[in-house]
């Protein structure tokens, strides 16, 4: 990185405070006009996004309408219809006074002025705009960082945002590590980081030397447990669809299921037909692409260090960065690939005879960003719940809960912390302000 490119980004940071100080950005109307523009902008991008999508990940049309377009513009339109109830006073009761005067308290939401917001490779749209709305409909300015790993929608994402917001608003700096390095000194007034835990370490420490609040939405080992009396036909396919979708590149997805001994053989066994009945040209990368190289090599390292637990899929092809839905039997937790999160097609399989057991193992270990169960007994899933701690969790279903703007979305403990989507998004980009008046 130049000299020159290190006085454009201080520069952007720079104006971006200026901006905020004249306080336009408080007006309610400025940024709904301001969001309905950027909808405006991304509407007529969408073929681009599309295209990028299919370039850097391998993401077809279907699934990158869905999963990232249609997510983002859900987003859009319902806090653009909700933002002006929601920025709103908040009168509270009132401690009384014991000389009798009048009392009024009231809640309000203030902006936190300049924030940075870092997007991930795997979602590069949705989790890159999300945050953005969130942070434009309380009144921020926003510096995004896409990620390097998705040049080709990185790109599309700097034209979307210099067609739709003036610089000193909203603004793309473009890099990789050198770049955010530079950016964690400036005195940003919030962060928002998706990524890596390893990655969220480097941000977390970056921002305790200046104090910024942030928010850290990470990822981990999240579990799918599958009971014995679970209907094995709906596990398999909404496992498939979680696990699948994206090339098994999502947060969320399940990272392995730990099942019970009595139908783990039935289970694996219509996953195997579910995969051949919706993935049969997968050799030709209907599932996606892998990131980079590097990646394929890491889940092919788990295979290697376990061949003999291989029981499908398996193949990849390293230039072009397809890989196949694979399963992995009679998994431990000593195997490799169970030393992290996996983030790719590799589903392995635990089994258990005890409930008790599996859920000692779970919560010896990091928290998860999410936790799935599948169970016809309501008790039975409840307990589980109740015995464990995840950023969110599902009954009998995967990956839906992160579509709902009515859900809040984040994770606990080792998977991050801080939560958005909706008024979510409203409460984590503001500051929450207590005002009490004294009135004759």
């Amino acid at each position: 990185m130049t000299l020159t490119d290190q006085q454009q980004i201080n520069s952007i940071f720079q104006n971006q405070k200026s901006f905020f100080a004249t306080r336009k950005t408080q007006s309610v109307s400025f940024r709904i006009e301001q969001l309905k523009q950027f909808r405006a902008v991304f509407v007529k991008h969408t073929d681009a996004i599309c295209d990028a999508l299919m370039e850097d990940l391998g993401k077809n049309r279907k699934e990158a309408e869905y999963a990232e377009v249609q997510l983002v513009l859900d987003e859009l339109d319902y806090c653009i219809a909700n933002i002006e109830e929601w920025a709103q006073p908040v009168e509270v009761p009132s401690k009384p006074r014991p000389g009798g005067e009048n009392v009024v308290s009231k809640l309000t939401r203030q902006p936190f002025g300049v924030t940075y917001i870092i997007g991930p490779f795997n979602y590069p749209v949705q989790l890159t705009f999300s945050p953005l709305i969130g942070a434009l409909m309380t009144g921020n300015t926003v510096i995004l960082k896409p990620s390097e790993n998705t040049p080709t929608v990185s790109k599309v994402i700097a034209s979307m945002i210099a067609e739709a917001f003036q610089p000193e608003y909203v603004a793309v700096v473009q890099g990789g590590i050198e770049e955010n390095t530079l950016l964690l000194t400036f005195p940003f007034d919030y962060i928002f980081f998706t990524g890596s835990a390893n990655v969220g370490k480097i941000i977390m420490a970056a921002a305790a030397k200046q104090l910024i609040p942030l928010t850290l939405e990470l990822g981990g080992k999240s579990p799918c447990i599958v009971h014995r009396d679970a209907d094995l036909d709906l596990a398999a396919k909404r496992i498939s669809t979680g696990k699948w979708a994206n090339c098994g590149q999502t947060c969320v997805a399940p990272d392995y299921v730990y099942v019970h001994e009595e139908v783990k053989g039935a289970l694996i066994s219509k996953i195997k037909s579910y995969l051949k009945e919706t993935y049969q040209d997968q050799s030709l990368g209907k599932i996606g692409k892998i990131v980079s190289r590097k990646q394929v090599e890491n889940l092919a390292g788990y295979i290697a260090a376990a061949p003999e637990k291989l029981v499908y899929g398996g193949g990849y092809a390293l230039e072009s960065r397809y890989f196949e839905a694979t399963l992995m039997d009679d998994v431990n937790w000593e195997d490799a690939v169970m030393q992290q999160e996996i983030f790719g097609p590799i589903l392995p399989f635990l089994s258990y005879s005890n409930i008790d057991e599996a859920l000692n193992e779970i919560n010896g270990r990091p928290k998860p960003l999410a936790l799935y169960v599948f169970s016809e007994n309501q008790a039975f899933a409840d307990d589980v719940l109740n015995r464990t701690s995840s950023g969110d969790a599902e009954i009998n279903s995967t990956l839906i809960h992160v579509g709902s703007h009515f859900l809040p979305f984040g994770g606990v403990g080792a998977s991050g912390f801080g939560k958005y989507h909706g008024k979510f998004s409203f409460e984590t980009f503001s500051h929450l302000r207590a005002v009490l008046q004294i009135k004759k």
